[in-house]
Protein backbone atom coordinates (compact mmCIF):
# COMPACT_ATOMS: atom_id res chain seq x y z
CA UNK A 1 0.00 0.00 0.00
CA UNK A 2 1.19 3.13 -1.32
CA UNK A 3 0.46 6.56 0.98
CA UNK A 4 -0.19 10.17 -0.35
CA UNK A 5 3.01 12.26 -0.05
CA UNK A 6 2.16 15.85 0.97
CA UNK A 7 3.73 18.97 1.87
CA UNK A 8 2.21 21.70 4.00
CA UNK A 9 3.27 25.20 3.82
CA UNK A 10 3.15 27.36 6.38
CA UNK A 11 2.24 30.80 4.77
CA UNK A 12 2.51 34.30 6.60
CA UNK A 13 -0.08 37.05 4.88
CA UNK A 14 0.95 40.46 5.62
CA UNK A 15 -1.33 43.52 5.28
CA UNK A 16 -0.33 45.87 2.90
CA UNK A 17 -2.54 48.58 4.19
CA UNK A 18 -0.63 48.22 7.79
CA UNK A 19 2.81 48.63 6.19
CA UNK A 20 2.17 51.93 4.08
CA UNK A 21 -0.75 53.31 5.60
CA UNK A 22 -0.18 57.10 6.86
CA UNK A 23 -0.60 57.89 9.81
CA UNK A 24 -4.10 58.44 11.21
CA UNK A 25 -5.37 56.20 8.96
CA UNK A 26 -7.79 53.11 9.61
CA UNK A 27 -6.06 50.49 7.77
CA UNK A 28 -7.94 47.42 6.08
CA UNK A 29 -9.06 44.78 8.44
CA UNK A 30 -7.94 41.00 7.70
CA UNK A 31 -10.02 39.82 9.85
CA UNK A 32 -12.96 39.17 6.97
CA UNK A 33 -10.52 36.69 5.46
CA UNK A 34 -11.20 32.88 5.94
CA UNK A 35 -9.84 29.79 4.10
CA UNK A 36 -12.65 29.33 1.75
CA UNK A 37 -11.38 33.21 0.44
CA UNK A 38 -7.70 32.23 0.37
CA UNK A 39 -8.29 28.58 -1.66
CA UNK A 40 -10.27 30.44 -3.93
CA UNK A 41 -7.58 33.20 -4.16
CA UNK A 42 -4.69 30.19 -4.69
CA UNK A 43 -7.06 28.44 -7.26
CA UNK A 44 -7.10 32.19 -9.50
CA UNK A 45 -3.53 32.18 -9.11
CA UNK A 46 -2.54 28.65 -10.30
CA UNK A 47 -4.90 29.32 -13.30
CA UNK A 48 -3.65 32.61 -13.76
CA UNK A 49 -0.35 32.11 -13.46
CA UNK A 50 0.26 28.07 -14.35
CA UNK A 51 -2.86 27.50 -16.66
CA UNK A 52 -5.40 24.30 -16.31
CA UNK A 53 -2.39 22.14 -16.53
CA UNK A 54 -0.85 24.23 -13.45
CA UNK A 55 -4.52 23.66 -11.46
CA UNK A 56 -4.63 20.00 -13.05
CA UNK A 57 -1.43 19.18 -11.34
CA UNK A 58 -2.64 20.64 -7.74
CA UNK A 59 -6.46 21.03 -7.71
CA UNK A 60 -7.23 17.60 -6.34
CA UNK A 61 -5.04 17.90 -3.70
CA UNK A 62 -4.19 21.68 -2.50
CA UNK A 63 -6.32 22.43 0.68
CA UNK A 64 -6.57 25.18 3.29
CA UNK A 65 -6.33 23.41 6.79
CA UNK A 66 -5.72 26.51 9.20
CA UNK A 67 -6.34 30.25 8.93
CA UNK A 68 -5.95 32.56 12.25
CA UNK A 69 -7.09 35.98 11.21
CA UNK A 70 -5.46 37.52 14.68
CA UNK A 71 -2.05 36.68 12.85
CA UNK A 72 -2.63 36.41 9.45
CA UNK A 73 -1.17 32.98 9.66
CA UNK A 74 -2.12 29.97 6.83
CA UNK A 75 -1.49 26.03 6.46
CA UNK A 76 -1.90 25.03 3.46
CA UNK A 77 -1.57 20.99 2.35
CA UNK A 78 -0.60 20.15 -1.45
CA UNK A 79 0.51 17.09 -3.00
CA UNK A 80 4.36 16.48 -2.76
CA UNK A 81 4.84 16.36 -6.01
CA UNK A 82 3.31 19.56 -7.50
CA UNK A 83 4.16 21.55 -4.33
CA UNK A 84 6.40 23.82 -6.09
CA UNK A 85 3.57 24.90 -8.16
CA UNK A 86 1.41 25.97 -5.15
CA UNK A 87 4.43 27.42 -3.56
CA UNK A 88 4.54 29.91 -6.76
CA UNK A 89 1.04 30.60 -6.77
CA UNK A 90 1.02 31.77 -3.06
CA UNK A 91 4.04 34.33 -3.79
CA UNK A 92 2.29 35.33 -7.05
CA UNK A 93 -0.49 36.50 -5.00
CA UNK A 94 -1.25 40.46 -4.83
CA UNK A 95 -4.54 40.08 -3.28
CA UNK A 96 -7.33 38.32 -1.88
CA UNK A 97 -10.96 38.97 -1.61
CA UNK A 98 -10.10 42.85 -2.10
CA UNK A 99 -7.13 42.61 0.64
CA UNK A 100 -3.90 43.64 -0.95
CA UNK A 101 -1.76 41.23 1.11
CA UNK A 102 2.31 39.84 0.37
CA UNK A 103 2.43 36.06 1.15
CA UNK A 104 5.14 34.80 2.70
CA UNK A 105 6.15 31.33 3.02
CA UNK A 106 7.36 30.93 6.38
CA UNK A 107 7.89 26.90 6.49
CA UNK A 108 7.99 23.93 4.13
CA UNK A 109 7.32 20.99 5.94
CA UNK A 110 7.13 16.81 5.27
CA UNK A 111 5.01 16.55 7.91
CA UNK A 112 2.13 17.90 9.98
CA UNK A 113 3.30 17.94 13.18
CA UNK A 114 6.74 19.98 11.85
CA UNK A 115 3.90 22.38 10.22
CA UNK A 116 1.93 22.70 13.57
CA UNK A 117 4.87 22.86 15.61
CA UNK A 118 6.54 25.91 13.20
CA UNK A 119 3.09 27.43 13.74
CA UNK A 120 2.66 27.38 17.26
CA UNK A 121 6.60 29.15 17.41
CA UNK A 122 5.32 31.68 14.64
CA UNK A 123 2.25 32.53 16.59
CA UNK A 124 4.33 33.36 19.57
CA UNK A 125 6.49 35.60 18.22
CA UNK A 126 3.86 37.69 16.37
CA UNK A 127 1.93 38.07 19.32
CA UNK A 128 5.29 39.24 21.05
CA UNK A 129 6.05 41.78 18.44
CA UNK A 130 1.89 42.66 19.44
CA UNK A 131 3.23 43.79 23.21
CA UNK A 132 6.00 45.00 21.94
CA UNK A 133 4.47 47.68 19.89
CA UNK A 134 1.61 48.17 23.02
CA UNK A 135 4.74 48.44 25.29
CA UNK A 136 3.35 45.84 27.58
CA UNK A 137 5.72 43.93 29.68
CA UNK A 138 5.86 40.12 29.40
CA UNK A 139 4.21 39.26 32.78
CA UNK A 140 1.19 41.50 31.92
CA UNK A 141 -1.82 39.34 31.42
CA UNK A 142 -3.81 40.05 28.53
CA UNK A 143 -6.43 38.80 25.94
CA UNK A 144 -3.15 37.48 24.13
CA UNK A 145 -2.40 34.66 26.21
CA UNK A 146 -6.27 33.25 25.52
CA UNK A 147 -5.66 33.37 21.85
CA UNK A 148 -2.40 31.73 22.03
CA UNK A 149 -4.22 29.17 24.27
CA UNK A 150 -6.84 28.46 21.88
CA UNK A 151 -4.55 29.18 18.69
CA UNK A 152 -2.23 26.02 20.20
CA UNK A 153 -5.32 24.42 21.01
CA UNK A 154 -6.53 24.41 17.10
CA UNK A 155 -3.05 23.47 15.58
CA UNK A 156 -2.71 20.66 17.49
CA UNK A 157 -5.57 19.31 16.92
CA UNK A 158 -5.36 19.43 12.79
CA UNK A 159 -5.64 15.83 11.29
CA UNK A 160 -3.81 15.21 7.87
Amino acid sequence: MVRFKNRWLLVEFVDISTVDAPSGTEPLNTRSLDGRLIYNALRDSVVTNFGDTGWGAVGMSLTVKYFSPTTNLCIIRVSRDHHRIAWGAVTLLTGIHDVRVIPRVVHVSGTIKHAQLSAIAHNREVIARFRTKAKSSALYQDSYEDYLARSTCEIEALQD
